[in-house]
């Protein structure tokens, strides 16, 4: 089994035309060595290098990117490789589980026959005939959990976690010595991620397999890697034991990364979370208002169609109040994100259900939906989908006004949502494209055109889910930030307990379309009484798990 060596590693990439940027450097000088059978955790923010770094051991990079210095599998060259020989190095030694399962995989095609592929194009003894090699899709599929039957399953038709299992079972395929794992949870829920990260661990142990991975969470890497590399601005700036690095980091950006997600349970941490700024956010626990914004009773939502009627929400009450952050938990398929689509008018509910906005029904239609609707905005979980990528961000924020009819200084509103949402000078964002932000400032420019109407109430949808680490707590103060600054009310979606700590005053945990448990954060959160809640807080990853 091959040792695979980054030797003096520096990568660039060379821009040209309407966005010349000149020689971009990427990775710089990096040296690392990931051992036969070993495991190696590679964290850094978005634009650190390491996904970089990664996509260099196959040769995956793309034209305008150049490499100097070496990346070896065990004795051999990447770089010196003829295409013949880097295929049959593909899948076969070395093999990669890509960060987005569902742009990964091909949605016309069964998964069943994607797992073939690799079979097909990499013929071994195991699996020469086509039975064979039926029988590896069979066998790979139980090796990660899945029922056979998924084999003739569609992409669109699995979660987040079976997608992502099917993406393991692919690099399994041809029985390789080396994976490299980009981002294997990300936006998964906190019981998926553990059963993808247990998973992982055992299928290294069981086949000897070396394993490099790539995360912004620490206490990810720290469940399932020896070893931990930090990287910031292509720069290798700690390497050392996993536990060590994360609980005596000697760099003060490793320090930064182990502390930006909180232990549930630390007070520092409490309304508190860490952004680059560092310091307290001055958000302080307050008695909530008696002024409620919004009720829920009794609200039932339930999807017909061919087969037999499916319960998605099931006699939800809920009550959110003046300046009140709520934190609605639970995992993917819980309800969560159907509930939050009925209370802003987007699904109807069931019959006898009863949703009160300042005191009165909801609108279904007409110029009073729309009116609520300007009360009430829902910031979605990827904004990069949500921004057209062809209008620039005054654009897009103004588009909100414009169906509002807004009668006022439309300029001046966009930029006040702007500046609100701490993007300043406001001006500086106005022909902007999403595509020139970053991560965060785009979640802000989502968050802006939210707070352009004036609402009184934000539903935000897993805000934070594919944020880097510091970016998600700059966007979870902006959020306490807004509550003491406009006393906003909001309702946060999450699966991440983590987030409810940093920002909720009120928690609420969906199971299988209902609430099973709702109270302050600090009484559901640290004397859970219903089991599923136990089941969430054991599953969220920590870094002292390695000392069980």
């Amino acid at each position: 089994m091959p040792d695979l060596t980054f030797d003096d590693v520096s990568i660039v990439y060379r821009t040209s035309g309407r966005n010349d940027r000149g020689a971009i450097p990427a990775v710089k000088n990096v040296s690392l060595k990931l051992p036969a059978g070993a495991t190696l955790g590679v964290a850094g923010e978005s634009g650190s290098g390491k996904s970089t770094l990664a996509m260099s051991v196959l040769r995956l990079l793309p034209p305008n990117a150049t490499i100097e210095g070496r990346v070896l599998i065990g004795d051999t060259a990447v770089a010196d490789l003829r295409f013949g020989e880097l295929r049959a190095l593909r899948w076969a030694e070395a093999s990669i589980v890509f960060q987005g399962a569902m742009h990964s995989l091909n949605p016309v095609r069964t998964v069943g026959q994607q797992i073939l592929e690799a079979l097909e194009l990499h013929v071994a003894d195991g699996w020469k005939t086509d039975k064979a090699r039926k029988a590896r899709v069979v066998e790979l599929l139980r090796d990660v959990d899945l029922a056979p039957s998924k084999a003739d399953a569609y992409p669109h038709e699995l979660s987040g976690g079976q997608k992502q299992r099917v993406m393991i079972a692919m690099a399994l395929a041809c029985e390789p010595e080396i994976i490299i794992a980009d981002e294997p949870t990300t936006a998964l829920d906190v019981i998926v991620q553990k059963q993808i990260l247990d998973m992982i661990s055992v299928l290294v142990a069981e086949r000897g397999i070396s394993m490099m991975m790539i995360s912004h969470d620490l206490s990810v890497l720290a469940t399932a890697c020896e070893r931990i590399a930090i990287m910031r601005d292509g720069e290798l700036l700690e390497i050392g034991d996993a536990y060590e690095v994360c609980t005596n980091p000697q760099h003060p950006y490793t320090r930064q990364l182990a502390e930006a997600f909180p232990t549930i349970g630390d007070a520092s941490s409490r309304l508190n979370p860490v952004t680059r700024r560092g310091g307290s956010t001055g958000a302080k626990t307050r008695e909530l208002s008696d002024d409620v914004v919004l009720e829920a009773r009794g609200v039932t939502v339930t999807y017909r169609g061919r087969g037999r009627p499916l319960a998605a929400v099931k006699d939800v009450d809920l009550t959110l109040r003046r300046g009140e952050i709520l934190a609605l938990v639970g995992q993917s398929g819980s309800g969560k994100t159907t509930l939050a689509r009925t209370i802003v008018g987007l699904q109807h509910a069931d019959e006898g259900s009863s949703i009160r906005f300042r005191g009165k029904d909801i609108p279904r239609k007409g110029r009073a939906l729309r009116d609520f609707r300007s009360e009430v905005q829902m910031v979605l979980q990827d904004p990069s989908a949500a921004l057209n990528p062809k209008l620039s961000i005054y654009e897009s924020i103004a588009e909100g006004l414009r169906v509002q009819r807004y009668q006022g200084d439309e300029q001046e509103r966009v930029a006040q949502g702007l500046t609100d949402a701490e993007l300043t000078p406001p001006e500086r964002f106005f022909t902007a494209i999403p595509q020139e932000l970053s991560g965060g400032q785009r979640q802000r420019a989502v968050i802006a055109g939210a707070l352009a109407v004036g609402p009184q109430l934000l539903v935000a949808d897993e805000p934070v889910a594919s944020l880097d680490a510091s970016v998600r707590g700059e966007i979870l103060a902006l959020l306490l930030s807004l509550r003491d600054r406009l006393d906003l009310s909001a309702l946060v979606i999450t699966h991440d307990l983590g987030l409810a700590w940093n920002i909720a005053d009120t928690v609420a945990v969906m199971y299988q379309g209902a609430l099973v448990e709702y109270g302050p954060t600090e009484q559901v959160l640290l004397d859970p009484q219903h089991e599923y809640t136990r089941r969430l807080l054991a599953a969220a990853p920590t870094i002292e798990r390695r000392l069980a």
